[in-house]
């Protein structure tokens, strides 16, 4: 069944909440395409909350009867992904007439997957994208999302793999670009 969640620009209150859901989403969602120790290690060093994104206002929840079901922003600065633990981060902004936009830290708690979470999130991301001048989007994906992102008009590049403190993680970068904007005359 597809919802229609509440989305609104997330906040430092939200904190615990996001860094709650990310777990979650990340340990049940992630089964059959990364490992117990891949998942730790993700966790870890790599997923989590990007304060920048909430401090730029560029992060989102999405909820449902009061329930955080899904999270998600886009970004203007250099870092493709990546929590404030990670240290492969550049917080330079993007320059929009060349550079694309970037699609950082989706998570869906996983009663709510597959039900138009991500796809809403995603739209409005897109969306604030083009309206702050970007014409393209680029992200790097964990395994379980590229069926996703391929199905929202992202094409993937060859795969990556980042060490995490001697533990490779597989990723996908993808690309994707916005369609034009079109003006109406009445």
């Amino acid at each position: 069944m597809h919802l229609e969640p509440e989305i609104r620009t997330a906040t430092e209150n939200d904190r615990d909440a996001i860094e709650q859901l990310i777990f979650v989403s990340a340990r049940e969602l992630s089964r059959g395409y990364y490992s117990d120790e891949q998942i730790a290690a993700a966790l870890a060093r790599v997923y989590g909350v990007d304060s920048t994104l909430i401090d730029d206002g560029t992060y989102f929840v999405a909820k449902t009867d009061g329930v955080l079901v899904g999270c998600g922003g886009w970004s203007k600065r250099k870092t493709l992904f990546g929590g404030d633990q990670f240290d492969g981060r550049n917080s330079e902004l993007l320059d929009p007439a060349v550079d694309a936009a970037r699609i950082r830290a989706f998570f869906v708690h996983p009663s709510y997957a597959r039900r138009g979470v991500a796809r809403t999130l995603l739209d409005r991301c897109e969306k604030d994208a083009r309206r702050d001048g970007f014409q393209s989007l680029e992200l790097m994906s964990t395994l379980p999302g590229v069926e996703f992102y391929l199905a929202c008009g992202f094409k993937a590049e060859e795969p990556i793999v980042y060490d995490a403190s001697g533990v490779s993680l597989p990723f996908v970068p993808m690309k994707k670009n916005l369609p034009e904007r079109t003006s109406r005359t009445l």
